[in-house]
């Protein structure tokens, strides 16, 4: 039964009300099992008899196999099995028709296909041994020979062949239709600027390695600990892989340790650990190793090119904004990367164009912020280039041409706070003592420079579905099959269960990562919180409507006579808003009604009308302070203020983590990260954390996060928009706009490393 979604009353939103915990700086409820490393991971669960799997990768980055050796391997005591295209059983997934849910259009790559390589670190053998390093050993005891062709790894080469993507079913928004004539205005702008910007590949790299622990029961049934963003989507992929009915397969999947979008799709490590499983009918773990964790998608490398006209007086007249990005020769992959330029600002001559080009790679996949990580830091690196030439404040030139709807759509925005961001983050950041001179401020030989960007995101909500289970001791069990990647998930739908029936947070618990629990989308998108935290909301709304049913029936009650809306819940009680010492307690009401259980599912549908009627979105302002050095050419980033306008916030204390974490990785955008290919070999060279730089402690400084406050009515049941997304995609352009503000130099080549400021 679908629950009618109500429109949040936003004058009882308020954290002091009665019962509130919406709002609060709540600490991880599952904060001490993981620092006391009690939380279990897909590697870290073991069972009687449990095996392990070790892949080996291609040494060539195009071509086939013409011989696979593995006699050496198989001669070792403990040493099961190595799997190969030669050996590996028919299964449903090789017809080619089925894909994953994440899977963009094409064909995706199915490991030990055929011996066919597409792209160097292939997967093209499992080893399966008694131990993980005796199948590692045996790995290298495998002799391959390869006919290599000539591969194609250069995305400068490779675009002259780019193609314009058609509409793709995972949600690819196309570049709207141009608008005016951009080229003609920006030929006769009064003002003008024509930047080319490179973005480099980017790999996820969280903490936890990708994993599957698949255990094999008596009965045929498997228990699948996977490293995912959606347990169901896990779950649908073996079965449909290998045939499965869904009760044989159960996924669980408590703990994530980072994602940013690796685990959206299921990757090659859960097959390979499904094949053994099944194959050998023993419990077997597949974990990669660090340098493996590069041997699939990644952030895609990027072309772009973003021409801006204005009139003297600072107002958009032109705007073209076009990218080339790369894609593999199965699936095309593609990212929202333009569309960003059409919505941002008020401008009646717009073009954008989006293209893809095919290289021997693995297909590229969403990582934190897809396509508006790597769009709007152009366009917001062009418009602090379009202010210099115009001799105006970077904050004015955006206010100048500031818009209320979205003029790709001419929807207005269902809420949009950034003016009060762009005020207060600049207040708390002291933009108003920025001398806008390059060069103009130093500190003996620290060049020091002040930039600012502005970031947005989409809020989205999609169907959810929620269990609860609430007892006569007044407490509360609610589930759905979410996923929780880092931002806190636990915490925060343990608030929104605890807010809506009063009860103190160590009374409910939050039930996640389970294929058994309701549907709930993959979590990724900022959407979670919108999904299936309405979903938590709407069916906790109906046990207190039940509850309160029960509590005014009750004949020699203090509440009976009483409707709903004159109840409040807190404390664990029913307590009439017009004299709070009428009162029932829930176990009371339940006792009364011998009741020992009251249990309830909802699903949560989105607004459709009132969504289609808006465009809703989070927005943010990001001012960052840079120290250049003048003889080294070194970058520090000093101090970062993110003001951001993301709704209702559930819980300022996770929520400013996310955001103080996406800064970090903006950072390393911005200066750091780089995933270097050898052209010679189509080969990622850096593959460790070693080599692949990312943001440490002593690159890390003030980082200052301002929540703006911002009340929606359209976005979901609860007026709150994520924040995992919008905290990063503002930060590298404001650092390159620091940058320049420091050195003089416009850099749009990141990262920005030492070699590019010190050049020329």
């Amino acid at each position: 039964m679908i629950a009618k979604p109500t429109i949040p009353d936003l004058l009882d939103q308020s954290p002091d009300r009665p019962g509130a915990q919406i709002g609060k700086p709540v600490s991880r409820v599952d904060g001490r099992l993981k620092v006391t490393g009690a939380a279990k991971y897909a590697a870290e669960f073991n069972t009687p008899g449990l095996v392990h799997g070790y892949i080996l990768s291609s040494a060539v980055a195009r071509g086939r196999i013409l011989r696979m050796d593995t006699a050496r391997a198989l001669a070792l005591p403990g040493v099961l099995q190595v799997f190969t295209h030669e050996n590996r059983p028919s299964l449903p997934w090789f017809d080619r028709r089925w894909k994953d849910d994440d899977a963009p259009k094409g064909s995706p790559f199915r490991p030990l296909y055929d011996a066919t390589i597409h792209h160097a670190l292939q997967p093209i053998a499992l080893v399966v041994a008694e131990s993980f390093e005796l199948a590692r050993y045996a790995a290298r005891l495998i002799h391959v020979e390869y006919e290599a062709d000539p591969h194609q790894t250069d995305l400068q080469a490779a675009s002259a062949a780019a193609f314009t993507p058609g509409k793709d079913k995972g949600g690819f928004e196309p570049p709207p239709k141009p608008r005016g004539d951009a080229d003609r205005a920006l030929a006769e702008a009064e003002v003008s600027v024509d930047l080319e910007f490179t973005q480099a590949v980017e790999h996820h790299n969280p903490m936890e390695m990708h994993a599957s622990t698949v255990v094999y029961h008596n009965d045929g049934t498997l228990t699948v600990h996977d490293k995912t963003q959606g347990p169901l989507n896990t779950q649908t992929y073996v079965c449909n892989v290998f045939g499965l009915p869904k009760e044989a397969v159960r996924v669980i999947s408590p703990f994530v340790g980072g994602a940013f979008g690796s685990g959206l799709r299921p990757q090659h490590q859960l097959f390979m650990a499904m094949l053994a499983a099944t194959t050998l009918k023993r419990s077997v773990r597949v974990e990669l190793s660090r340098p493996q964790m590069f041997s699939f998608g990644h952030r895609p490398e990027t072309l772009q090119r973003v021409a801006l006209g204005a009139r003297k007086d600072g107002t958009l007249t032109a705007i073209i904004h076009e990218a080339v990005q790369e894609t593999s020769q199965t699936e095309n992959y593609v990212e929202v990367v333009v569309n960003w330029s059409g919505q941002q600002y008020k401008c009646d001559n717009v073009r954008l164009d989006y293209k893809l080009a095919r290289m021997d790679t693995h297909t590229p996949l969403d990582q934190r912020a897809p396509g508006a990580a790597t769009g709007v830091p152009a366009l917001e690196i062009a418009m602090d280039e379009l202010a210099a030439r115009l001799g105006m404040d970077p904050l004015e030139l955006r206010l100048r041409n500031y818009t209320e709807i979205d003029p790709n759509t001419g929807k207005p925005f269902s809420s949009k706070e950034l003016r009060a961001c762009f005020r207060q983050g600049a207040e708390r950041f002291g933009w108003s003592r920025r001398n806008p001179v390059p060069r103009s401020m130093r500190q003996g030989r620290q060049l020091i420079g002040w930039g600012m960007a502005t970031g947005v995101w989409d809020a989205m909500q999609g169907q959810a579905s929620a269990r609860a289970r609430l007892g006569i001791d007044g407490t509360l069990t609610v589930g759905s099959a979410t996923a929780d990647i880092g931002p806190g998930t636990y915490t925060a739908m343990t608030q929104i269960a605890a807010d809506v029936l009063g009860l103190p947070l160590d009374k409910v618990s939050f039930q996640l990562g389970d294929s058994n629990l309701p549907m709930a989308p993959l979590q990724g998108g900022s959407w979670t919180v919108s999904s299936v935290g309405s979903a938590v909301k709407a069916v906790c709304d109906r046990l207190r409507e039940r509850l309160a049913k029960l509590a005014t029936g009750l004949n020699d009650g203090p509440l009976k006579g009483l409707k709903a809306g004159d109840l409040d819940f807190a404390g664990g009680f029913l307590v009439a808003r017009s004299d709070p010492s009428w009162r029932l307690s829930i176990t009371e009401v339940m006792r009364a009604n011998d009741l020992l259980v009251l249990e309830e599912e909802a699903l949560s549908v989105p607004y459709y009308k009132a969504q289609m009627q808006h465009k809703a979105g989070t927005h943010s302002a990001v001012f960052a302070e840079v120290r250049v050095d003048e003889d080294l050419g070194t970058v520090q980033v000093t101090r970062v203020v993110s003001a951001v306008a993301a709704g209702r916030i559930i819980n300022p204390k996770t929520a400013r983590s996310q955001v103080m974490g996406a800064v970090v990785w903006g950072l390393g955008m911005a200066l750091e990260e780089e995933t270097m290919t050898d052209q010679r070999l189509g080969r990622f060279m850096n593959h460790d954390f070693a080599e692949y730089h990312i943001p440490v402690n002593a690159d890390v400084h003030d980082i200052d996060v301002i929540f703006v406050e911002e009340h929606d009515e359209v976005v979901n049941p609860l007026g709150a928009k994520g924040v995992g997304e919008i905290g990063i995609v503002g930060v590298p352009a404001a650092i390159a706009n620091a940058i320049y503000h420091a050195t003089g130099k416009r850099i749009c080549d990141l990262p920005i490393t030492a070699d590019k400021i010190l050049e020329g």
